[in-house]
């Protein structure tokens, strides 16, 4: 039992119904992988076309992620969740009955408007988990992310001979049991929600203190650069395996598994002896050294073996970097503006998703494979190189 708390870190039971929610959102999209390829031929897209799709959504995430965390900070984590994941639900369903290109530009931007999930599920770690250990916290979404990739590619790959329809309504039904889990499970744990009135009237002349705060700006640069490589690497790796490797949806979502058993096995049997043993810094420091030099060697695979090794490679580092990272960050700022801090942090990643799939895209479309992943290199070291700066955070 202390071994099984140790790695599942139920420390904080409360949190539980957190990590089935994003397990299960997470879930819902990771299925639509293996199908990026099938767009193309299903609807005659271009490769960066297919990559516009993916920004589209990630446009709208960009100006919503900010929104939703200060909404959180103001009205309370769970009903924020509520309707976003409402907005999720409605999106996935619009999915499913795409007939084209247009419908299924409508159905991401639903779904990008909505994206408050993970900056709220983010703000709630921060209020429940003391400091010093919100970087192990935070790479459970992390785990949870892992398990998801684990299953729903390969889920996805068996439902493509249904076409879109058959992973869209799943996803949407999964997206249902999410909104039962957070409605009947979560409990509220925004410490501004009780308030004095005054605490509200004053947000608005606060929104901009997160970023003017030196320490969590230069973090949220840091993420920036990295997420950006981050979503270089996982946005158009299904267009890559079929580009260079001649791989079909059920190939691809094999894979994409392979490299979600290697992240499960980092988080749940190395990354929380290593952090004890490395500290976060260091542990963080691991994890981006390792994704410059993986991303680098991407550009380079010509089988299926070596394509696993680097993304069981990528698999490692992230375990080890991004959690970690977030956990920073979370250090970085008051309890109040845990909300506010995730959703902006949301917002990078949203950015990175609009920039990372036409970068992808467009690389893989015109020029040689080797700048795919060189691009994703060169912005992974820039992460590296700020994360040598010692920081000073909230310990206790």
């Amino acid at each position: 039992m202390a071994t099984f708390r140790r790695f599942f870190r139920l420390d904080y039971a409360e949190l539980i119904p957190l990590w089935i929610a994003v397990f299960i959102d997470i879930l819902g999209f990771s299925i639509l992988i293996p199908f990026l390829p099938y767009f193309s031929e299903e609807y005659g897209a271009r490769d960066w076309q297919v990559g516009l799709l993916l920004s589209t959504n990630a446009l709208f995430g960009f100006f919503a992620g900010p929104m939703w965390g200060r909404l959180s900070d103001r009205y309370g984590r769970k009903p924020m969740l509520l309707i976003s994941q409402m907005g999720t639900l409605a999106g996935f369903l619009m999915l499913a009955f795409s007939r084209n290109m247009p419908m299924l530009f409508a159905s991401r931007i639903v779904d990008g408007i909505f994206g408050g999930n993970f900056p709220i599920a983010k703000a709630v770690i921060g209020d429940v988990v003391p400091p010093q250990e919100r970087s192990k916290h935070m790479s459970n979404i992390g785990a949870a992310h892992v398990m998801a990739s684990l299953i729903g590619p390969g889920l996805g790959g068996l439902l493509s001979g249904w076409g879109i329809i058959a992973p869209g309504l799943l996803s949407a039904g999964l997206t249902c049991v999410t909104i039962a889990v957070t409605f009947t499970l979560l409990r509220e744990s925004n410490p501004g929600e009780k308030s004095a009135p005054t605490t509200v009237t004053s947000a608005p002349q606060r929104k901009d203190i997160v970023w003017r705060n030196p320490l969590a700006r230069y973090l949220l640069i840091q993420w920036g650069f990295h997420t950006l490589s981050f979503t270089i690497y996982t946005s158009c790796i299904s267009l890559f395996a079929k580009t260079q490797l001649g791989l079909d949806a059920q190939e691809i979502g094999l894979m994409l598994m392979i490299s979600g058993v290697v992240r499960l096995f980092v988080r749940f049997t190395v990354f929380v002896p290593l952090l004890e043993k490395l500290g976060d810094r260091k542990t963080s420091l691991l994890g981006l050294v390792t994704f410059v030099i993986v991303f680098f060697l991407l550009g380079f695979v010509q089988n299926p073996v070596q394509f696993v090794l680097v993304m069981s490679g990528a698999s490692f580092a992230a375990a080890c970097t991004r959690g970690v990272l977030t956990g920073f960050l979370s250090r970085a700022v008051e309890p109040q503006e845990q909300g506010r801090a995730m959703g902006l942090s949301a917002s990078l990643d949203s950015f990175a998703q609009v920039t990372g799939p036409i970068v992808g895209g467009f690389t893989l479309d015109y020029l040689p494979t080797w700048v795919y992943g060189g691009a994703a290199s060169l912005v992974a070291l820039l992460a590296l190189l700020m994360g040598l700066r010692r920081l000073e955070l909230e310990q206790g």
